[in-house]
C-alpha cells in the first residue's frame, strides 16, 4: 500500500530552499553595486538613486492582486501574488513582485505572516515575518518619539496651549495587546509629567506608516509628517507636527526605513517588500516608492492590496494610484472554495464537507467584487486558489459559473507547484493586458465633498442603499470643513469579512445602510478615515495564538512559524 506523503509546512519548505546571494538577484534587475545596502547575505535595501537613474525608463505594467471577502485565515492572496510573479518569470518576463511587510500582530496571533506559502514564498521568510530590516521598529520609534515630544511640550509650559483632553496622537506597538488600548500616562506626581488618558494602536495603524507608504521621496516624507495633526488647543484649533517643530527629527528616524527592501522568492524571482499599513484601517498596500521602483526595474510588477476588493483594491485605486500617478493594467481577483462556501452559509467547522449549493450561493460575493473592478474600468482575471480538500465538483462549479458569465478564470495551484501552478493565470493576465481594453477611472472626484465620496464608495463598491452618520460624525464633518480638510481623499475603515459594515452579513447583502460613527483626519497621509462598525486599531490575541507553537532550536532556527 502506498503511504500518503506528509505535507510540509511553509517553514519546512522555506528552510530547505536554496537561496542566491542578494547581489545576484540585484544583477537580474540591473541594480548597480552602490545602489545596494546589504543586510546580510539575502536581504538588502535599495537606494533612491535607482529612481533618479531610471527616471526616463518606461514603467513596467502593474498587476494588482485582490480577492473576495476573506475568511479569518486568509485566502492566500500573498501566495497567489508570489506564484503569479514566479509564473511570469518562468515565461521569461522581467518581473518584480511588490509586497507589504508583515506585522508581528497577525504573525503572533492567528492570520499568520505575509510572505506567501508553500512553493510560492518570499525568502528568508523567518527574517521577513519577524524583525526583517527594522522598518516597523523605526516607525514604532518615530511614532512614540512624537508622543514623548507632545507630553514634554505640555510638561515644559505648554506654549501651544494644547488641550490634554484633545490629544489624538496615540502610542503604538507592533503586537496585538488589548490591555494597552486605553491607558493613563503621567502618574506619579509633577516630576513625571501631566496625567492624561492615552492609548496604543498597533504600529501598522499609525499614520506614520501610511505617510511613509505614500511618500514619494524623503523630502515629501518630511512635508507629510509636518502636516500630521496630533492634538487640538484650548480653542479647538488643530496642532500639527510642524507646530511642535519635530518633523526633522521624525524624518531622521525614518531615513533608512523609507528605503525599499530587496529579497527573492523560492524560485529566485526578485521581490521588493516595503511598508505594511492595515487594509481595514489604513490604505492597505505597500509603499509608493517600492511600487514605482519595481516598475522602473521590471517589465511587469505584481503587487497586492489587503483583504477584499471592497477594502484593499478600492483604496489602492482611489488613494495610492491617485497619489502616486500610477495605473494598474489588470487585476487578479482571488477566490477559494472555502471562502465561497462560508459566504454561502457554511460554518467554519463544516468547510471540509462538499457543498455545491453553498458555493452557488457564495458566488454572489465574487460577482460583486467583479462588478467593482468593472466599475473602475479595469481588465481582470479570477484566480481560483486551490486548497487541499477542494473537490473536483466544487472547483468545476466555480469554473463553469465564471465561463458562463464570460469572466476569465484560471485554476491556480501555486502553493503546491510554485510558478508552474500559475502559468495559466499568467498567460490569461497577459492576454487581458494585451487586449488594451483598460478604461481605468475613479469612482469619485477629488473635489467631491466627503459625504459624496463616502456615498459613492458605499453604493458602488459595497452595494449599500445609503449612508447614515452619527451625531459625532456630523459634528466632525463640520469641523473638517472649517479646517479645510473637506477635499481630502476618504479611507473607509470597515470589517473585511462582509461587504457591509456588519461582519455577520456574509455573501452579497442587499438593502443595507452603512453607518459612519466617527471621522479621523490623517492630513499627512492625505485622507480622512471614516470609521464604520467596531473596527479596532489595536487588535487582541485569540485564545490560542500562533505564538504557542513557536520556538527556536539550539542552532537558532525557527520552529512553528507556520
Amino acid at each position: 500500500m502506498k503511504l500518503k506523503t506528509a505535507i510540509k509546512s511553509d517553514l519546512e519548505i522555506a528552510q530547505h530552499a536554496t537561496l542566491k546571494s542578494i547581489e545576484k538577484i540585484a544583477d537580474q534587475l540591473g541594480i548597480e553595486e552602490d545602489e545596494l545596502e546589504l543586510y546580510g547575505k539575502y536581504k538588502a535595501k535599495l537606494s533612491h538613486r535607482i529612481l533618479e537613474r531610471l527616471k526616463d525608463q518606461k514603467d513596467g505594467k502593474i498587476i494588482l492582486v485582490t480577492s473576495i471577502n476573506p475568511t479569518p485565515a486568509g485566502e492566500g492572496k500573498s501566495t497567489v501574488t508570489v506564484g503569479l510573479g514566479q509564473a511570469l518569470h518562468k515565461l521569461n518576463k522581467k518581473v518584480v513582485i511588490a509586497l507589504r511587510e508583515p506585522s508581528l500582530g497577525p504573525t503572533m496571533g492567528v492570520k499568520g505572516g505575509a510572505t506567501g506559502g508553500g512553493y510560492s514564498q518570499v525568502l528568508p521568510m523567518e527574517d521577513i515575518n519577524l524583525h526583517f530590516t527594522g522598518d516597523l521598529h523605526a516607525i514604532t520609534t518615530a511614532n512614540n518619539a512624537l508622543s514623548a515630544f507632545i507630553d514634554n511640550h505640555i510638561h515644559q509650559g505648554n506654549e501651544l496651549k494644547i488641550d490634554h483632553r484633545r490629544i489624538v496622537w496615540k502610542r503604538v506597538l507592533d503586537l496585538n495587546d488589548r490591555a494597552l488600548r486605553n491607558v493613563v500616562v503621567g502618574l506619579g506626581g509633577p516630576a513625571h509629567g501631566v496625567p492624561r488618558e492615552d492609548g496604543f494602536d498597533i504600529t501598522v495603524a499609525s499614520e506614520i506608516m501610511a505617510v511613509l507608504c505614500l511618500a514619494t521621496s524623503i523630502e515629501n516624507l518630511k512635508e507629510r509628517l509636518s502636516k500630521m495633526v496630533v492634538a487640538y488647543n484650548i480653542d479647538n484649533e488643530p496642532i500639527t507636527v510642524k507646530d511642535l517643530g519635530v518633523e526633522g527629527a521624525l524624518t531622521l528616524l525614518l531615513k533608512d526605513a523609507i528605503k525599499p527592501n530587496l529579497v527573492q522568492t523560492i524560485e529566485h524571482t526578485p521581490a521588493i517588500i516595503h511598508g505594511g499599513p492595515f487594509a481595514n484601517i489604513a490604505h492597505g498596500s505597500n509603499s509608493v516608492i517600492a511600487t514605482k521602483m519595481a516598475a522602473k526595474l521590471g517589465d511587469y510588477v505584481v503587487t497586492e492590496a489587503g483583504f477584499g476588493a471592497d477594502l484593499g483594491a478600492e483604496k489602492f485605486l482611489h488613494i495610492k494610484a491617485r497619489s502616486a500617478g500610477i495605473k494598474p493594467e489588470a487585476v487578479v481577483i482571488v477566490a477559494t472554495v472555502r471562502a465561497l462556501k462560508m459566504h454561502g452559509g457554511v460554518q467554519k467547522e463544516d468547510l471540509s464537507i462538499e457543498n455545491i449549493e453553498a458555493i452557488k450561493n457564495g458566488l454572489h460575493n465574487l460577482a460583486k467584487h467583479i462588478e467593482t473592478i468593472q466599475n473602475f474600468g479595469l481588465p481582470y482575471v479570477v484566480a481560483l486558489n486551490k486548497f487541499t480538500g477542494d473537490t473536483e465538483k466544487e472547483m468545476s462549479t466555480i469554473m463553469e459559473w465564471c465561463q458562463n458569465h464570460n469572466h476569465p478564470i484560471a485554476l491556480t495551484e501555486v502553493w503546491e507547484k510554485g510558478g508552474e501552478g500559475g502559468i495559466d493565470l499568467a498567460k490569461k493576465v497577459i492576454q487581458q493586458i494585451e487586449k488594451k481594453e483598460n478604461r481605468f477611472s475613479y469612482l469619485y472626484e477629488e473635489d467631491d465633498s466627503i459625504e459624496d465620496k463616502v456615498l459613492k464608495i458605499a453604493k458602488n463598491v459595497y452595494g449599500a442603499k445609503g449612508v447614515e452618520y452619527t451625531s459625532k460624525a456630523k459634528k466632525q464633518l463640520e469641523e473638517m470643513k472649517k479646517n479645510g480638510w473637506d477635499k481630502l481623499l476618504v479611507c473607509m475603515a470597515k470589517t473585511q469579512y462582509s461587504l457591509s459594515d456588519d461582519p455577520k452579513k456574509i455573501g452579497r447583502p442587499t438593502n443595507f445602510t452603512i453607518t459612519i460613527r466617527e471621522f479621523r483626519p490623517s492630513v499627512g497621509a492625505g485622507f480622512i478615515v471614516a470609521l464604520t462598525g467596531e473596527i479596532l486599531s489595536m487588535p487582541g490575541l485569540p485564545k490560542h495564538p500562533a505564538a504557542l507553537k513557536m520556538d527556536v532550536d539550539p542552532s537558532g532556527n525557527a520552529i512553528g512559524l507556520f
